[in-house]
């Protein structure tokens, strides 16, 4: 994938931050952010209207949480109001790469809550398993969690690449999920995560698709939706589907007694409809569709990936294990 970047936008190091925050945020951070700035500068000042930013990091490692936070402070600066969506990978419950994974999370969160509009939440371990589940793949690589997430954030910006019959663009997204600033943190799933064996004998209709979206199954963080309720929820349809069926798919869920939205809140869908079919990578995992949907939902269960990382937190903290490594 080398070849789809300007090789001066391509920015490295010479060393990591060691699974370090403080280390990528001011140590290593402080310089390289005047460099990446600039570049960002030069591409900012190509586009005719900008409409923000996608931020993509993980809130593990060091790298990720304290550059991408120092990044995002930065850009709060320089862009003022522009709206910044986050991706952001929190750390899993079972599937673990680093002992400090906790501190790096809860210190970067800070700063996602201060500049970031939107944050979606990925978690490796829940990819993982709809990519063994849906797609029957043993031992699913980077590449095949990385292919699935890229059909969710492919579907968010489609209504600005193609067109279609309800568009949404990304400053929509803030209006109608956040009910509150600092509530931003979304949950996305995305359906119909199905193998090419399967395709061929499985006519996927709009109603059981968006139903498959709402599948606890199907989130992309690790956390059940049953026992939370929805703020507000966004399908962004895409292929072969008319307002018609998205309407009738979207009156059978609200019918359900498993999805509930909070009282203050009664209508909750946006909907958007982009007649461009999901592609998919050649000799992917991934089956051609005739249609898609990628829900993006905000919904209070999301409190369960934070209060799992608080608990990690508070047993490390309570010893004050490795924190001489933060404070130095």
């Amino acid at each position: 994938y080398r070849q789809l970047y300007h090789p001066e936008q391509i920015i490295s190091g010479k060393e990591d931050a060691a699974n370090n925050y403080a280390r990528g945020h001011y140590t290593i951070g402080k310089e390289v952010v005047d460099i990446v700035l600039d570049r960002i500068r030069k591409l900012a000042d190509a586009c005719t209207g900008l409409q923000g930013f996608m931020v993509f990091n993980a809130v593990g490692g060091g790298t990720g949480s304290g550059f991408g936070s120092l990044l995002l402070e930065r850009l709060s600066v320089d862009y003022g109001r522009k709206s910044k969506l986050g991706f952001t990978i929190y750390p899993s419950p079972l599937v673990s790469s680093a002992v400090v994974e906790p501190y790096n999370s809860v210190l970067s969160t800070h700063a996602l809550l201060d500049h970031t509009d939107v944050a979606i939440m990925l978690d490796n371990e829940a990819i993982y398993d709809i990519c063994r589940r849906s797609l029957g793949v043993e031992r699913p690589s980077y590449s095949n969690l990385n292919r699935l997430i890229a059909q969710v954030i492919s579907s968010l910006t489609t209504s600005l690449r193609f067109d279609g019959s309800l568009n949404v663009d990304i400053t929509e997204f803030q209006t109608n999920l956040v009910p509150y600033p600092r509530i931003h943190f979304m949950l996305s799933s995305y359906a119909p995560v199905i193998s090419a064996e399967k395709a061929y004998h499985e006519q996927l209709s709009v109603a059981e698709i968006t139903n498959s979206a709402f599948e606890p199954t199907s989130m992309m963080a690790k956390c059940d939706p049953r026992h939370g309720k929805y703020m507000a929820t966004c399908l962004m349809y895409r292929g072969d589907v008319v307002p018609k069926d998205v309407n009738a798919a979207v009156a059978t869920i609200k019918t359900k007694r498993t999805i509930q939205f909070v009282d203050w809140c009664p209508t909750g869908f946006k909907c958007g409809i982009n007649y461009q079919p999901p592609t998919v990578v050649p000799g992917g995992d991934l089956a051609r569709v005739q249609r898609a949907v990628a829900m993006i939902s905000n919904t209070s269960a999301i409190a369960e990936v934070f209060s799992r990382i608080d608990h990690k937190f508070d047993l490390m903290y309570a010893k004050r294990a490795f924190v001489h490594w933060f404070v130095g």
